[in-house]
């Protein structure tokens, strides 16, 4: 195993604890002394730092939510003053205004160690060409890959997304050994490949795949490296946190969340408690060393469970298993709890599913119906309807078995569902609530 710093990620667990505890500690004075907004949502909710007397105390803290970055735009939630500031980025939100992220030149730094410990973890580093293939610019896919990967000594080619055959074009010329992009981005780059009659797999040198930005499955991840002959490991980060931080190591089993920078709980997001490891719950972030814009049990939205035993790379941190959908899009058809991500699941464990599907949700006579439309792999396209038909009846068995809901199949001829170049966007709900 190589690590980026051995000192810091094979920190005994007790260790890990106590440092986590201090760095708490002093965040939560700071904040309640520099931080009009946490100065006040900490005294209405009756808590004052002499109360943090041991790590699990955070719990006793209140949480923080994306609506109030929205209510505080653009910058009211700053600590650190506009001298300080080296960047900007800004996400764009769904509803409301974007969220609005300033960076002291410390951010900048802890984001990047961040980065390189990640993607040492999963073998890369000096000698390797990483092709940066997330948005630049506002967005922190981009600039964030770009900065580990040099931090590491990889050579970054910096392509951003689109522009796809030149990016095919640019991969074999310049051997990039890794690429970093959503995952929906690089199937589009599979399939764009072979219609320039390039295979990824026997005609480039590419071996890693850093992918994020969007929820995708174990069998997405199966596809992925069968199809395209590289290792896919899963990333995770928002822009609020600083933009994509915590990575899989080489073992794939688990996002490593280093515990000197965060502080990750996983609880119930009604009753609003700590669900046990292994259960699925709602992530909530401490950011334990961010200065500009501090966040404090910052509830993200994200579905995902907690893992604790230690890592069979020898990493001590916490690690969280893969997004495993969102608590706010969450598709309720029926009264049935219903996450893209299961959908997902259940498609790509079928041989004769191409890579791209959408779920479209309706309402008629004030019933929901569940619409999935599915791209039939091309190997297994047919004019012959008893074929599709039988098909169609084994998706549609799978989707039964897995949501609890029915759904109707529409079956999709090979490359005729949309593409994207950025986050898939693959659920259109027509339903007006």
């Amino acid at each position: 195993m190589v690590s980026w710093d051995p000192r810091i990620e094979e920190l005994p667990p007790a260790e890990l604890e106590r440092l986590q505890y201090k760095l708490l500690k002093t965040l939560v004075y700071r904040l309640y002394s520099f931080s009009p907004f946490y100065h006040q949502r900490m005294r209405d909710h009756g808590v004052h730092p002499d109360d943090i007397g041991e790590l699990a105390d955070v719990r006793k803290l209140p949480f923080m939510f994306k609506s109030d970055l929205r209510d505080n735009y653009p910058d009211r939630l700053f600590v650190a003053s506009q001298d300080e500031l080296v960047r900007y980025h800004v996400s764009s939100g769904t509803t409301g205004k974007p969220t609005v992220v300033g960076y002291t030149a410390r951010d900048i730094e802890a984001w990047t160690t961040s980065l390189a410990r990640a993607l040492t973890s999963c073998g890369l580093g000096r000698g390797d060409v990483m092709q940066v293939s997330y948005g630049y610019g506002l967005f922190t896919g981009g600039l964030g890959l770009h900065y580990g990967a040099e931090r590491i000594g990889a050579t970054v080619i910096p392509t951003s997304v689109g522009n796809t055959e030149r990016q095919i074009e640019l991969m074999q010329d310049l051997r990039a050994t890794a690429i970093a992009c959503t995952p929906s981005y690089l199937l589009h780059m599979g399939e764009a490949a072979e219609k320039m009659g390039v295979s990824i797999k026997n005609d480039t040198h590419l071996r890693t795949a850093i992918l994020g930005a969007e929820p995708w499955s174990e069998q997405m991840r199966n596809r992925i490296q069968d199809w395209l002959g590289v290792k896919a490991y899963d990333i995770y980060g928002t822009s609020e946190l600083y933009g994509p931080l915590f990575c899989e190591c080489s073992e794939q089993k688990g996002i490593h969340i280093w515990g000197d920078l965060a502080l990750v709980e996983v609880i119930d997001p009604h009753s609003e408690e700590a669900v046990a490891p292994g259960e699925r719950g709602e992530l909530t972030i401490t950011m334990l060393q961010k200065e500009a814009l501090p966040m404090i049990r910052f509830r993200i939205g994200d579905i995902t469970t907690l893992v604790t035993d230690t890592c069979p790379c020898g990493r001590t941190h916490p690690r969280i298993t893969r997004i495993q959908g969102r608590v706010d899009d969450m598709l309720i058809i029926r009264g049935i709890n219903v996450f893209p991500s299961q959908i997902e699941h259940a498609l790509m464990g079928i041989p004769q599913v191409g890579q791209h599907f959408q779920i479209v949700v309706d309402r008629q006579h004030e019933l929901d119906t569940l619409l999935i439309r599915v791209e039939v792999h091309p190997d297994a396209f047919s004019d012959r309807i008893t074929d599709l038909m039988k098909i169609k009846q084994l998706i549609t068995s799978r989707l039964r078995s897995a949501l609890n809901v029915a759904a109707d199949v529409e079956l999709a001829e090979p490359g005729s569902l949309p593409r994207f170049e950025g986050k898939a966007k693959r659920v259109v709900d027509r339903r007006k609530i």
